[in-house]
């Protein structure tokens, strides 16, 4: 019994996984809701025309069909609110589907029963069928709704129609019994998908992030790099003025390595890729994009911010203390940087532009290594040398 219980409350997925899936598939709610609820009203609205053209108009039967519709709607129309809503409590959800259960129950009941007591009880129950086949809720809740459905109606066959109240019956249960295994095993299918799509979307995230993440440096590699360039030349927020590209080599890296070894050369990229990962705390995009060679893009309001960057960058590789014996311009392993800041929205190509950072950067190596050169098209070229401790 215990294991029959779990598997009807977790779907034989797991806690987990069942609470992964409800979340994510149980706001599709609101839309079915607001369906069936649109679907409920046109019905009840179709029928209260039935009494007053066949029935000598029987206002009292048109104004339950109305008064059902009306409220279909009503619910509808509070269905679409909701949905406009960032994170809807659960419980508002819940209320809705009782609410438009409470008019469904309204609309069968009366229909089959207390206005037609001798048709065949067939309109109800599709009713609860068709419309437990809509919504993927909880089966717990599930089942508390059809228990009540099919109560309300054999309650009311007993009370109403107690000569065929049999036959009336047995037709709420059938109904009840096939919505519930019909309604299982569709949201058991449906969140089987969800799981399905989800590891899917897992995996496909997974293989793009490599195909763009530099595997030793876990910085963006080339490519990322060009897609993410065009981007910020076309996409870019009307508080931001200027872009600014970077480009930068390790000084010495040869020697570096030649002196090390290779295996010590991957350790000072790591350790570069790290410092310059950290980076996008200050909204700094970095990529590898060669072989000691990096690139660096973000935004500036004032060009006068670059230096706090460059400052801040600088000072991270400083702190790194990446011994380097053969460097001709420091103990540690130091980088040269070429700057360039041109306005947002320029007619410039990211290879026009590409090509003037690395212009800075030549005459940072050309100025004696271990700074940064910035220049732009209204910026005067200026050095950055590294602060002192």
């Amino acid at each position: 019994m215990r294991k029959f219980l779990y598997s009807w409350r977790f779907y034989t997925f797991g806690r987990e996984q069942y609470q992964e899936c409800m979340n994510n598939v149980f706001n599709n709610n609101l839309l079915n809701t607001r369906q069936t609820c649109k679907v409920l009203a046109m019905f009840a609205i179709v029928f209260s025309f039935i009494p007053i053209i066949f029935e000598d108009f029987n206002i009292f039967k048109a104004c339950i069909y109305i008064g059902v519709g009306a409220i279909g709607m009503l619910l509808s129309l509070i269905s679409n609110y909701l949905m406009q809503m960032f994170n809807i409590k659960r419980h508002y959800i819940y209320l809705l589907i009782s609410l438009y259960y409470f008019n469904l129950m309204l609309f069968g009941t009366y229909l089959d029963i207390w206005s037609n007591r001798h048709s065949i009880a067939a309109i109800f129950p599709c009713f609860l069928i068709c419309s437990l086949l809509m919504f993927v809720i909880p089966p717990q809740f599930n089942l508390i709704l059809t228990f009540c459905s099919v109560l309300v109606f054999v309650v009311s066959s007993f009370l109403l129609i107690p000569d065929i109240a049999m036959y009336y019956i047995i037709n709420a249960i059938l109904a009840g019994c096939i919505s519930l295994f019909f309604s299982w095993h569709i949201t058991k299918l449906r969140m089987g998908l969800e799981i399905s799509a989800t590891k899917l979307e897992e995996e496909r995230n997974k293989y793009v992030d490599q195909s763009i993440t530099d595997e030793l440096t876990q910085l963006r590699n080339r490519r990322d790099f060009n897609q993410t360039f065009h981007r910020f030349l076309s996409n870019y927020r009307t508080s931001d003025q200027w872009i600014c590209v970077a480009l930068a080599d390790i000084d010495f890296f040869k020697f570096y390595n030649d002196h090390y070894g290779h295996p010590k050369g991957d350790d000072c990229l790591r350790g570069i890729g790290a410092a310059l990962n950290a980076l996008g705390n200050l909204g700094v995009y970095a990529a590898r994009v060669g072989g000691e060679e990096f690139a660096l893009l973000w935004f500036e309001k004032d060009p006068a911010n670059v230096d706090k960057i460059i400052n801040h960058w600088t000072g991270s590789i400083k702190d790194l203390k990446i011994l380097h014996e053969k460097s001709k311009v420091s103990e540690y392993v130091t980088m040269s940087i070429g700057v360039y800041i041109v306005r947002c929205g320029t007619q410039q190509d990211t290879q026009t532009l590409y090509d003037l950072a690395d212009k800075a950067l030549y005459t940072a190596k050309s100025s004696g290594r271990n700074c940064a050169i910035v220049l732009g098209d209204e910026i005067k070229e200026y050095k950055i040398s590294p602060k002192d401790d």
